[in-house]
């Protein structure tokens, strides 16, 4: 399959002048990494189309993969196509229980749920982080953000979805809303992300405590 081949068919299906989300630039990972924040909150006017979850995915078919065991397999929900079946079997904002976080109406409608033809083991888990990192970096690329999913009720997801795996995790897809910085910390502060002044803060240890001496 050619480079770039999902999103040039974007183009000829929905047009260049539709709200296409293909970026002609190409940013640096730094940049990719600043923006790949994870959102908490989306634009419900804003709807992803199933064609910008398969490029999402196809990420896996050019990442690393523990022992290239390639486990991972991908279920696609829009709007259009079974997102309502998540309603109210996960939760975001773990460390913000007081928000009730998605908070109503900017809650995610497009989701990529990540299950495994093969039991969870140590290589899997290597697999999933990968496979999320690159995915959530993908839909960065495509003007989008994201949300990794771990707090979620497994098995209702894995029946309302006719699932013929157990899910591992869900990668929630849209326009972000949220206002996220960065703060910079040292390896004895909290590590909880927190809300000030209507910015989602993001602790992250600096470069010179991350390697050693």
């Amino acid at each position: 399959m050619a480079d770039n081949y999902l999103e040039k068919r974007y183009d000829e299906v929905f047009g260049k002048g539709s709200k296409a989300v293909v970026r002609k630039t190409n940013p640096s990972l730094e940049t990719l990494l600043l923006r790949n924040r994870s959102h908490r909150a989306y634009d419900q006017s804003y709807e992803v189309m199933r064609l910008q979850l398969e490029a999402i995915v196809r990420a896996n078919t050019l990442t690393a993969s523990a022992r290239n065991q390639q486990v991972l397999r991908f279920k696609l929900l829009t709007k259009q196509d079974g997102a309502d079946l998540l309603k109210g079997k996960y939760a975001l904002g773990g460390a913000l229980p007081e928000l009730h976080l998605p908070a109503p109406g900017t809650e995610p409608e497009a989701f990529i749920v990540i299950c495994s033809t093969v039991p969870e083991n140590r290589y899997v888990d290597i697999d999933l982080g990968i496979s999320c990192e690159a995915m959530s970096l993908k839909a960065v690329e495509l003007g989008l953000n994201a949300i990794v999913i771990c707090n979620f009720n497994k098995e209702a997801v894995q029946a309302a979805l006719d699932l013929p795996y157990t899910p591992l995790a869900v990668l929630a897809v849209g326009k972000g809303m949220d206002k996220i910085k960065i703060v910079e910390i040292g390896e004895a502060e909290d590590h909880n992300y927190y809300r000030q002044d209507g910015i989602h803060c993001v602790p992250k240890v600096r470069l010179d405590e991350l390697i050693l001496d």
